[in-house]
């Protein structure tokens, strides 16, 4: 990939990934590399025409384009350009357009991690000694400041990158799903906002 982060400035363009199959095909990219039409619809349970049609208007927008490195000239193999999505909030607050897709985005979010974490308590038998003691959730309620928060979304990303890169090649690393989150909590004492 190209580059590792979409900053996606305007709600016509995050609308564009808040769709259901689109969404869909951007994560099956990212997470498993290039493909063609064919290959993404079966395990996606749509036909080849809907995924095509679906990955150009993603290419439309920027987030996939036609792999370059593709194995056979008649094949259409495409490839996700960029790593993450990231949006501002406040910007897409600005319209209705922007709140819902923005909305879209995070209830998928949500999605995936509860697919992600029952998936593993059914599987939970198929998985190593040490697989099952590393997965898992942290609930810790700390009181923190805003830019405390967007400090910790970095790091915590700058961290995970390295990682990622130390077991690229390690034959014991699996793709991991990390979710961070970071929502604050009316405190009566300390007043609202």
């Amino acid at each position: 990939m190209d580059h590792e982060v979409f900053h996606v400035h305007d709600s016509r363009t995050l609308k564009a990934v808040a769709h259901p199959l689109r969404v869909r095909l951007l994560g099956e990219l990212r997470t498993n590399g290039p493909a063609t039409a064919t290959e993404l619809a079966g395990p996606l349970g749509e036909s080849s025409g809907s995924t095509s049609y679906h990955l150009r208007q993603l290419a439309r927008y920027g987030f996939v384009e036609q792999d370059p490195g593709q194995r056979d000239r008649r094949e259409r193999r495409w490839r996700a350009i960029h790593r993450f999505t990231s949006w501002s909030d406040v910007e897409m607050a600005a319209t209705a357009e922007g709140r819902e897709a923005a909305a879209f985005l995070r209830r998928r979010q949500l999605e995936q991690l509860t697919a992600d974490v029952e998936n593993f308590e059914r599987e939970r038998d198929l998985w190593s000694e040490a697989w099952v003691e590393a997965a898992g959730m942290s609930d810790l309620v700390v009181r923190l400041s805003p830019a405390t928060v967007a400090s910790l979304y970095e790091q915590v990303s700058a961290l995970l990158l390295e990682a990622a890169e130390r077991d690229r090649d390690d034959p014991d690393a699996r793709t991991v799903a990390v979710l961070l989150a970071a929502h604050p909590r009316r405190d009566p004492a300390a007043g609202h906002a």
